[in-house]
This record gives structure tokens, sequence and C-alpha cells, in this order.
């Protein structure tokens, strides 16, 4: 069955990245261990255990204009999953990888129904936390929150839950595994009666 799990990396106190986008030290841990978790990070063993079957079970990813520019949308290659759905009020740059599979939509809602269809019903959608991944969340549209917080005060920056301004309840935690210099979570959203 398909879930719908909001992922980012965040700071104790719960930032993604700083006020100017810089994450600092957050992606420290992607580098600091002697077990390769893809071409561009090595991890503790007990991390690698976690993240390769949890991003094997994506699908499709769901980002933000924003993050897809900031990273020039991957240069058409997900991160994660065969797919990567855009929200964005702007169509796709014009003679940007056109056979590229991402899809660009004009609100949360539609993106995170057209990831479901893509992602099919045996694996996840991935949904970026941060302003997208907070409205979905608002909107009841997220299963899980995943976080991989690292031991760093931020103190100002982006937020984990973008602007949620209103209380939610989330369960226990299902995951907890400590990495080096990470800890690994994740919580089923409380669904209201």
């Amino acid at each position: 069955m398909t879930s719908v799990i909001m992922h980012n990396v965040v700071s104790v106190d719960g930032f993604i990245a700083d006020a100017d986008d810089q994450v600092g030290p957050l992606f420290d841990w992607y580098g600091n261990g002697d077990t390769p978790l893809n071409e561009y990070a090595r991890v503790s063993k007990v991390s690698a255990d976690y993240l390769k079957p949890t991003l094997a079970r994506i699908g499709t990813l769901v980002v933000g204009r924003h993050v897809f520019d900031m990273t020039n949308g991957w240069e058409g290659t997900p991160p994660a999953g065969e797919h990567l759905v855009v929200v964005s009020h702007r169509p796709r740059p014009e003679g940007w990888h056109p056979d590229a599979p991402f899809h660009f939509v004009d609100g949360v809602e539609e993106a995170v129904a057209r990831a479901r269809e893509l992602t099919g019903e045996d694996r996840d959608v991935g949904v970026a936390a941060g302003d997208v991944g907070g409205q979905a969340f608002a909107l009841g549209l997220i299963d899980e929150v995943a976080m991989d917080v690292v031991p760093v005060v931020f103190g100002s920056g982006k937020r984990y839950f973008g602007a949620v301004d209103a209380q939610h309840l989330l369960e226990d935690p299902h995951t907890v595994i400590q990495g080096d210099r990470v800890l690994h979570l994740r919580y089923r959203v409380r669904r209201q009666p």
C-alpha cells in the first residue's frame, strides 16, 4: 500500500536550511561513514541499512519549484524514485531535459494526486519537507513524517514544517535509529476521528 512520506534532514531545532538556503553541517553525515549509500554518499552501516530500503520504496518524489531551481532539477534525474513532481506556477524550463520524468503541476493537492498515480500501489510517495511539505501536511495528505535529525542548532532559517501554524498530533515514533551524527526518526500522522 502506498504511503505519502514527508522527509528531510533537519536540525534539532527544526530547520532544514538557514535563511540563505545553506545547509551548513546538516549533510555532513552523508560523508562520514564507510558504507556507500550511492555514488555521492558514504554513511555509517546503520544509516545505510535504514536508508537503502527506504529510498528503494520511493516511486515518485514531490518538491517545490525553489528546490528544483536550486538543484537545477538534478540534471533531469530524480534523486529518488522514477518520477519527480514539481509544484510550480511556472512550466518546465524551455529546452530543459525534454525526456526527463519530471511533471510540473500548479498546486500541492494536484502534486500529491499525480505522484500517487505515477507511483502505483506497491511503492511510496516522498514529499520534501519545507513549504510544499508543510502545505501537504496541513492539508492532511501526509501519512508519515521522516526526519534525519542532526545535532546542530540553527536558531532560524527554513522550517521543516514550513508555515504550519496549527497543532497536529503524531503517533509515537515507529522508527528510531541512531547513526553517526544523525538520528533517523519516523512518525505516523495521527488521524482525527
